[in-house]
């Protein structure tokens, strides 16, 4: 199977948010946000593995700064290491200030999807290609993760 390289899986997402996405405090609601983390990361899932997904886990997410209603949400979605058939994704969520165009960075998620075959069953996935220190940085970060992940379900 041929790898791909991180830039060929990349998913970038802008929404403006909206009243109908405000939670009671008057701030877009954190449950909407997360939503749309898990779409953008399985976007970028599907992209690397060009077959369906399921999300398999969503690292704890701490939100730094509120969204407002009117702000853009930014969200990039990357590959950040791939198993036989799991993957990581990376999801940086940004805000912008459509009138100011001050942008703060709100959060950073870290979710795994597993590659489906045809029969629902685990699929196998192509290898990740790293070819910058960056890359190899966040592969070797996400592989330590994952490895954490998997010594809790012990």
């Amino acid at each position: 199977m041929r790898g791909k390289r991180v830039h060929e899986s990349r998913v970038t997402l802008n929404q403006l948010m909206l009243p109908e996405h405000a939670n009671p405090m008057g701030s877009v609601h954190g449950g909407n946000i997360m939503k749309l983390v898990d779409e953008t990361g399985g976007l970028c899932a599907m992209r690397h593995s060009r077959r369906p997904v399921v999300t398999v886990a969503m690292d704890s997410m701490t939100f730094h700064s509120p969204v407002q209603v009117g702000d853009m949400l930014m969200l990039d979605a990357n590959m950040t290491w791939t198993g036989s058939s799991s993957m990581e994704v990376e999801v940086m969520v940004k805000t912008e200030n459509l009138i100011s165009g001050e942008q703060t960075h709100t959060n950073t998620a870290y979710l795994v999807y597993v590659a489906l075959d045809d029969n629902g069953k685990a699929s196998p996935v192509p290898p990740l290609i790293v070819e910058t220190s960056e890359e190899q940085r966040r592969w070797q970060e996400a592989r330590a993760r994952q490895r954490r992940r998997l010594e809790r379900q012990r």
